[in-house]
């Protein structure tokens, strides 16, 4: 796996960061130039940058939390190109990790190797090409019957985002639910897993209790990352209390 930190990987990801960089610098720019023109002053658009770079720390844990588990199978320039650019923790994980062990009854943390790794890189391209293609081709149409919908019944919307939202969640929960195969082994219902699913979204619902009875406004922006960190402590005191 030496060629995860050959100089060309490091060439290849060095391009596309400072294109991403280079890109968000000219928004920026632009942004402050046309915030100018509307009369804002120099004083509040700082204010604005200064907040906006501080409340993004927060979504950023979570970011890296990711980041170190995929760097067990890509190497931190590879996983750090994919969360940098076009990946997100909820896709890019699961998506790796069911080529691993799906296709090669790998597990991460295993000795892996370059077709593996590269057959999960093509997968979690490929998946990532899809959005691409019907955002800017068809999301416009697909708005405009939205809001036909919307208009004829306004609670439309709302039930079918729930519905969305839920349908993802179930993915999600079917992933943790599903038997667990071990070489050798029988398969196992991982109570591990189970656990700090609800153990996260107990976390969540507190945090959103808080928000609602303390006008807390601010946790928004770090209710996830402390969920998931919080998470992530307890299944390290569940697994040494021999939970599986």
């Amino acid at each position: 796996m030496a060629f995860l930190n050959s100089w060309w990987v490091y060439t290849i990801v060095g391009i596309i960061f400072a294109y991403v960089l280079l890109q968000s610098a000219i928004f920026l720019i632009k942004a402050r130039k046309k915030a100018l023109e509307l009369g804002f002053s120099n004083k509040q658009i700082n204010k604005t940058i200064t907040s906006s770079m501080i409340f993004s720390l927060a979504p950023s844990f979570a970011i890296l939390i990711g980041l170190v588990a995929l760097s067990k199978i890509f190497g931190p320039m590879l996983a750090g190109m994919r969360l940098g650019t076009l990946g997100a923790v909820t896709y890019e994980l699961p998506a790796a990790i069911n080529v691993i062990n799906g296709v090669y009854g790998m597990n991460i943390g295993d000795v892996l190797t370059p077709e593996m790794v590269i057959t999960a890189l093509w997968v979690m391209t490929f998946g990532c090409i899809p959005p691409l293609l019907i955002i800017p081709l068809f999301f416009k149409k697909m708005r405009g019957r939205m809001e036909q919908i919307n208009d004829k019944d306004s609670s439309w919307n709302s039930i079918m985002m729930d519905a969305l939202f839920l349908g993802m969640i179930s993915a999600f929960v079917g992933y943790v639910l599903a038997p667990k195969v071990v070489e050798g082994e029988e398969p196992y219902i991982s109570l591990l897993a189970i656990l700090v699913l609800v153990s996260s979204a107990v976390l969540i619902m507190v945090f959103g209790i808080l928000m609602k009875k303390f006008k807390w406004d601010w946790l928004k922006n770090y209710a996830l990352p402390l969920s998931m960190i919080s998470a992530m402590a307890l299944a390290i005191l569940f697994a040494s209390l021999g939970v599986r």
